[in-house]
C-alpha cells in the first residue's frame, strides 16, 4: 500500500472510531508507522488529511452500497436491498464496510457544524450522491414521484443509521426495511 493511502486509511479508522477532534496528527503517524515528514509530504495540514478521509469513505461507501444494490432486482428490490446492506453493516457481517461506528459523515457534521465549512460541505455532497443513487432506482417504481420516494427512503436510511448507532439497535435496518416495503407499495399504486 502506498504511504499516502496508508495514511488516509489509518486516519479514517482513527477519526471514525474516536472522532476527528479527539485524534491528533501524532496518533495518525504512530498508527500508520510513518514519519511526520512523510505525512506532511502528502498533506500540508490535518485539514487536508480530513478532506482526504472524507473522500476515501465517500468512495468506499458508495461503491459498496451500489454493489449491494446491483445484486438485487431493479426498482423496488434494489431499494429494499439498501436496508439489507445496512443490516449487514450495523451487525458487522460485511468485511468490506466494517466496523460500524455510526455514519462518518453524520459524525463529521457533528464536529463541523457550520454548513459553510469545507468538511461539512463534503458530507452534504456525499449525502446528495447517495440520494441520487436511490433516485435512479426510484424512477423504476414510480417515475412521476421518484424524487419524493427517494427522499423518503433517505429519511428511513438515515434514521436507521442513527437508531443503530445511538441506541445500539441491531434491528434498526430491518425495521426501516419494513416501513420501506409499505412505502414502496403506496408508490406502486
Amino acid at each position: 500500500m502506498e504511504k499516502r493511502d496508508q495514511l488516509i486509511s489509518t486516519a479514517f479508522l482513527l477519526f471514525y472510531r474516536y472522532g476527528i477532534h479527539a485524534v491528533g496528527i501524532n496518533q495518525v503517524i504512530d498508527a500508520a508507522g510513518v514519519a511526520k515528514r512523510t505525512l506532511y509530504h502528502h498533506f500540508d495540514s490535518k485539514e487536508a488529511l480530513i478532506a482526504a478521509t472524507l473522500a476515501y469513505r465517500d468512495q468506499q461507501f458508495r461503491t459498496w452500497l451500489e454493489a449491494r444494490i446491483e445484486q438485487a432486482p431493479p426498482g423496488g428490490g434494489a431499494l429494499l436491498a439498501v436496508f439489507d446492506a445496512l443490516d449487514d453493516w450495523f451487525n458487522e457481517r460485511d468485511e468490506t464496510i466494517m466496523p460500524f461506528h455510526g455514519c462518518f459523515f453524520i459524525n463529521t457534521c457533528a464536529e463541523y457544524t457550520d454548513p459553510q465549512n469545507v468538511h461539512h460541505q463534503q458530507c452534504q455532497t456525499h449525502k446528495r450522491l447517495v440520494r441520487e443513487m436511490l433516485l435512479r432506482h426510484a424512477y423504476q417504481v414510480n417515475a412521476e414521484r421518484a424524487d419524493a420516494l427517494s427522499q423518503e427512503l433517505v429519511f428511513l436510511k438515515e434514521g436507521a443509521i442513527v437508531q443503530a448507532h445511538v441506541m445500539a439497535d441491531p434491528q434498526a435496518a430491518l425495521i426501516a426495511k419494513g416501513v420501506a416495503k409499505r412505502l414502496l407499495q403506496s408508490y406502486a399504486r
